[in-house]
C-alpha cells in the first residue's frame, strides 16, 4: 500500500481559555487524491486544516500521530515549520480581503513565496508570477501584477490566492472555501487546474467547504463533521447512501433545481450525536 501524504490520528484541539475542546479524536489519512471535508459552520472544518499547518498560535494540539510524509509536525519548530509552509504544504485561504497586504502590490505578494524558498533572482521570481497568474485564467497578468489588492475583484483576489499557494508546487494543498467568490465558469477553470494537481503531480487535497454539490462530484472521498467529530466518511458518489441522521439532513437542506415547493428540511441535531463512535 502507498504511503499517505497525510496521516492525522485522534486528533484534538483546544483553544485558550475554552471550556471544552473545539475538535475532537477526528482522524483520517490522504493520499494522492481529493479529500472533502463538509459540515456546518463551527463543526471545525477549518481548525483542521490549520491545525495541520501549525497555525493555531496559543491552542493546544493533541494527537496521536500528525504526520505529514516523512515528518511529525507536533514535534517541528516554527523556524523548521516555516520551511515547509508555503513550499511543502499550502493552505488556500476563503477571504482575500483579510489574506492580502492592502499596502503591497499583488505581484510582489505572489513572489513572496517563491523568493523565499527558492534561490532566482526578482526577474525570474516575476516570471514565475506571471506564468502562475496566467494559470488561474487573470487576464493581462502583467497589469495586474502591479496592482494593489483594492484594485481587483474579490473573484480575482481568490485567484491571486490561489496562485500565491500553487506557485512554490506544494505537495499538500489544503483548500478552504477556495472558490467561494468566484463565478460559476471561474469556478469550473479554478477546479480544473487543482485537478491537474492532484493528478499530474500526485499532489494531496483537502478541500473544505460547505458546497455539498462541490465536494460530491470534485472529490474522491468526504468526511461529515458535526461539533467538532467526524460523523461519516463516504466516497464522493455514495452520498445518496449516506447512513448518519446528519448528513441526510444536510442534503435534505438543500434546495434543489426541479424539486418541490414544500418548506425545506430543518437540522436535527441530537447531543449524542457529539460523543457516538464513528460507524
Amino acid at each position: 500500500m502507498e504511503k499517505p501524504i497525510l496521516d492525522v490520528k485522534n486528533l484534538s484541539i483546544r483553544y485558550p481559555g475554552a471550556p471544552s475542546d473545539a475538535v475532537r479524536g477526528v482522524s483520517f489519512s490522504l493520499g494522492c487524491e481529493r479529500l472533502g471535508i463538509v459540515g456546518e459552520s463551527g463543526s471545525g472544518k477549518s481548525t483542521v486544516g490549520r491545525a495541520i499547518l501549525r497555525l493555531l498560535p496559543g491552542a493546544e494540539i493533541r494527537a496521536d500521530a500528525l504526520r505529514f510524509q516523512d515528518m511529525d509536525l507536533l514535534t517541528l519548530t516554527e523556524t523548521e515549520m516555516l520551511k515547509v509552509r508555503g513550499q511543502r504544504m499550502s493552505m488556500i485561504l476563503q477571504d482575500p480581503k483579510f489574506s492580502l497586504n492592502p499596502i503591497q502590490r499583488v505581484g510582489h505578494q505572489v513572489a513572496e513565496t517563491y523568493l523565499r524558498h527558492f534561490k532566482c533572482s526578482k526577474a525570474e521570481a516575476r516570471a514565475k508570477v506571471l506564468e502562475m497568474l496566467a494559470a488561474v485564467k487573470i487576464r493581462d497578468p502583467e497589469r495586474v501584477h502591479d496592482l494593489y489588492p483594492h484594485e481587483i475583484s474579490g473573484g480575482m483576489g481568490q485567484r491571486v490566492m490561489i496562485a500565491m499557494m500553487l506557485l512554490a508546487d506544494p505537495d499538500l494543498v489544503i483548500a478552504d472555501e477556495p472558490t467561494s467568490a468566484l463565478d460559476v465558469t471561474v469556478r469550473l477553470q479554478v477546479l480544473n487546474i487543482l485537478d491537474g494537481l492532484v493528478r499530474d503531480r500526485g499532489i494531496g487535497l483537502i478541500m473544505i467547504s460547505h458546497d455539498l454539490n462541490l465536494v460530491r462530484n470534485f472529490c474522491d472521498r468526504v468526511l461529515i463533521m458535526y461539533a467538532g467529530r467526524v460523523v461519516e466518511v463516504l466516497q464522493a458518489g455514495a452520498f445518496d447512501r449516506a447512513r448518519h441522521p446528519y448528513t441526510r439532513g444536510l442534503l435534505a437542506a438543500q434546495p434543489r433545481i426541479g424539486g418541490g415547493r414544500a418548506p425545506l428540511a430543518v437540522l436535527d441535531r441530537r447531543p449524542e450525536w457529539k460523543e457516538e463512535p464513528l460507524a
